[in-house]
């Protein structure tokens, strides 16, 4: 029994021994990171079979050999973003890579003796750089102005590195990583722990580079630096000090999980914003495909749920008709679904979330994919005829870490003819803006109503060295920016992050289950202390109407009287309104602050009786606004430009209606887009509102009925519960005689 006992422990030793020898010499095969070994095998054997994969691929050689022509410069670091020396180390971490990964694919050394012998320029380099010569970020790199441009070349340099490891000789590799790669992890982690100690997408990046770097050398400690964050060292809560300094935590939590945790809510939603959730995917999945390739057993694609694979879903609904996305918080218009980071996402999260064909049809529209195991397996699944259309639909997103603190409720009807966007959701950090309960209105992918996003010219050195200017702050931040209300002409918390940052909406619900009625609804009652506004947006489709028309009713309630102003930011041009109004001689701004000093009023009038009409037209589309008003509201055409002396700001219109001198409110609107006009045949096909009137029937603490009546005489009704928001709750209504009875929330007919 004793001789049986002691062969069956050697027998466990040896099987231990082997998984552990297997294990360390799996974890010398090069590369390991990304592409990996056996990847490169499969790659190399369908060459020339895969048509997306082949052109991204010779798309790719075409760039590297034409960088290669030109030789290799790693400049004296000296300027900001869009200055020569910031792009071209920039374009060198694109290169790198790229040129690593050819290496791998097509086994040419030219490519192999290119990343070492740029590798080897800047290990050169790095040891005699100070911190760079720019000084105005918190946390200054070294070939870069911050270390967040660091990270970016290090998340980069590392998978470049991986592909020629085995090319490298040991005194090359000892060289590479003693006096580039070991010391550029410490310098944006240890040496700026303000800025890598943080839960914010500067630090995911600086996360991911120090934990790919470390995978790669066989650093446990810099992977665990990577996911846990610096020990022993305070935490940048993101918050702001009165002399603009951050606020540290003893007890907050830092590194890699800690940005996954606390950013991304359950349904993957980004506190930041679909701007920077579309830049943090990079580093969030390029690291977690290397962790997964490493160190499987950390499963980290399962963590909180899987929420990496579920944030590329919800990023892709971010996003309107033409894949652009939605420019919540600080964004800027333009970035799309077609932008590199989104090219990775989109490929990983298909080979790694289940192969859903819907993201193969993403990836038809990108028109490239990443030469790497994942961009094999989506452009053989194009091949092969797997791609389903990718159905964007109405969708509610949750904010915060565990779903409870706001968040974005999207309506869209048809094929994305109108998408409506209304925000509710938390601060969003330092790109979050003072903007409870907004929207935004967009028809295909053309704005109706507009979000302004950020004020930034991005990577445009004549403009602030291509980065935030400072009308971000006096302005796009604002809440007279947004489509929302704004009490006394102050913005919501006062314009202050330390505020603004423990606070959030309330959703009250979200119902887009029928199809001839979709509904949001929140509450918002910290932005002005003793106000709670209540707004319900509907998009509703009428028999009579040619499109669907959205509802829009803003209930605000108040211990005091107070100036509410709610502006429209329309796009395109006035073509009428049914109140008068006088366009001064000589503009003037709106007022000295909170945004106000950068509006002009370019016309002023007395609003209408019940309701006042304002009809515009853009991309050849007519659309009008009807508010219930009454004799005291003011209307205001305003433009976007005051005190803005380096033309930093667009001159964007907007109209704004005012009421003064008000407790308890209620703001009732209807938004219709009709008709259409050829510039061609000029002809203006229904180009008048269908509207005839749109008239508040009840409005009480429990309940508020509108009725919208259209120009042949059919009336709609919709009745909003504002106490009681239970599907289960049953109604009963007695309006002018006739009865009305339902459950749940709200009433439709």
């Amino acid at each position: 029994m004793k001789k049986r006992k002691t062969n069956i422990f050697l027998g466990w030793l040896l099987t231990v021994t082997l998984c552990i020898s297997n294990s360390a010499l799996h974890s010398q095969e090069h590369p390991k990171l990304i592409l990996t070994k056996a990847g490169v095998e499969k790659i190399r054997a369908e060459l020339g079979k895969v048509p997306l994969f082949d052109e991204s691929l010779e798309e790719l050689k075409n760039e590297v050999d034409a960088e290669i022509a030109l030789g290799i410069d790693t400049p004296i670091p000296k300027d900001y973003s869009g200055g020569y020396t910031h792009t071209r180390h920039k374009k060198n971490w694109f290169v790198l890579q790229k040129a690593g990964v050819l290496y791998q694919i097509l086994d040419d050394e030219k490519y192999a003796i290119y990343v070492r012998d740029m590798l080897l320029q800047y290990a050169e380099l790095y040891p005699t750089l100070p911190a760079h010569p720019k000084t105005r970020s918190y946390a200054r790199g070294k070939l870069f102005w911050q270390c967040l441009n660091d990270s970016n070349w290090l998340v980069y340099a590392s998978q470049a590195y991986d592909c020629i490891y085995d090319f490298l000789s040991k005194r090359e590799r000892k060289n590479l990583e003693k006096n580039l790669f070991r010391p550029f992890a410490d310098w944006i982690s240890v040496e700026n722990p303000q800025f890598y100690n943080r839960v914010h997408n500067h630090s995911t990046w600086g996360n991911a580079a120090v934990g790919m770097i470390g995978l790669l050398m066989g650093d446990d400690e810099l992977v665990d630096r990577a996911l846990y964050g610096l020990k022993n060292a305070p935490v940048n809560t993101g918050e702001k000090d009165n002399d603009g300094g951050f606020i540290y935590s003893d007890d907050g939590r830092a590194g890699f999980l800690a940005n996954l945790d606390e950013p991304f809510s359950p349904d993957g939603y980004y506190t930041e914003g679909p701007y920077y959730q579309r830049y943090a995917m990079y580093p969030f999945l390029i690291f977690a495909e290397g962790l997964e390739n490493v160190k499987p057993e950390l499963k980290i694609l399962e963590y909180k749920d899987g929420v990496l694979l579920r944030a590329v879903n919800a990023l892709l609904n971010l996003s309107d008709a033409d894949g652009e996305f939605f420019p919540l918080n600080d964004g800027q218009k333009g970035m799309s679904i077609y932008t590199s980071s989104l090219v990775s996402a989109v490929d990983i999260a298909y080979r790694y979330g289940g192969k859903n064909p819907q993201l193969l049809s993403i990836a038809q529209e990108q028109g490239q994919v990443l030469l790497d195991d994942s961009g094999l397996d989506v452009a053989v699944g194009i091949r092969d005829g797997l791609a389903k259309p990718f159905e964007k639909k109405s969708i509610n997103l949750s904010d915060g870490p565990k779903g409870e603190q706001g968040g974005v409720g999207i309506l869209r009807y048809g094929n994305e003819d109108l998408t409506l966007v209304f925000k509710y959701a938390a601060q969003g950090l330092s790109h979050g803006h003072y903007d409870k309960l907004s929207y935004s209105f967009f028809e295909k992918g053309d704005e109706v109503l507009q979000d302004y996003g950020l004020s930034r010219f991005v990577n445009i050195e004549q403009k602030g060295g291509g980065n935030y200017l400072k009308e971000n702050k006096t302005w796009a931040k604002q809440t007279i920016s947004h489509n929302t209300l704004v009490q006394n002409e102050t913005s919501h918390f006062k314009g202050k992050y330390e505020i603004g940052s423990k606070h959030h909406s309330q959703l009250y619900f979200f119902d887009a289950s029928q199809s001839t009625v979709q509904v949001v609804s929140a509450k918002e009652s910290n932005a002005y202390p003793g106000t709670e506004m209540h707004r319900t947006m509907a998009l509703i489709k009428g028999d009579s109407f040619e499109k669907p028309f959205l509802l829009d009713i803003l209930k605000v309630t108040s211990d005091s009287k107070n100036q509410y102003d709610l502006p429209f930011y329309f796009m395109g041009q006035v073509i009428q309104t049914n109140f008068e109004y006088n366009a001064p001689e000589t503009i003037e701004p709106l007022g000295k602050k909170y945004g106000y000093q950068h509006l002009w009023t370019e016309g002023q009038g007395k609003a209408s009786e019940d309701n006042s009409k304002f009809s515009w037209m853009n991309e050849r589309r007519f659309y009008t606004l009807t508010t219930t008003t009454t004799a005291a509201d003011e209307m205001r055409f305003v433009r976007i430009g005051a005190n803005d002396p380096e033309f930093n700001l667009r001159r964007d219109a907007g109209l704004m209606l005012r009421r003064k001198d008000t407790q308890h409110t209620t703001f009732v609107s209807v938004l219709e887009s009709h008709g259409s006009y050829s510039p061609v045949s000029e002809f203006a096909v229904n180009s008048k509102s269908n509207i005839a009137s749109v008239k508040k029937v009840r409005d009480d603490e429990k309940y508020t009925a509108i009725v919208i009546e259209d120009i042949k005489g059919e009336k709609y009704v919709f009745i909003l519960s504002n106490k009681d928001e239970s599907n289960s709750s049953k109604h009963n209504l007695n309006i002018n005689g006739n009865d009305y009875s339902w459950s749940g929330p709200y009433f439709f007919k």
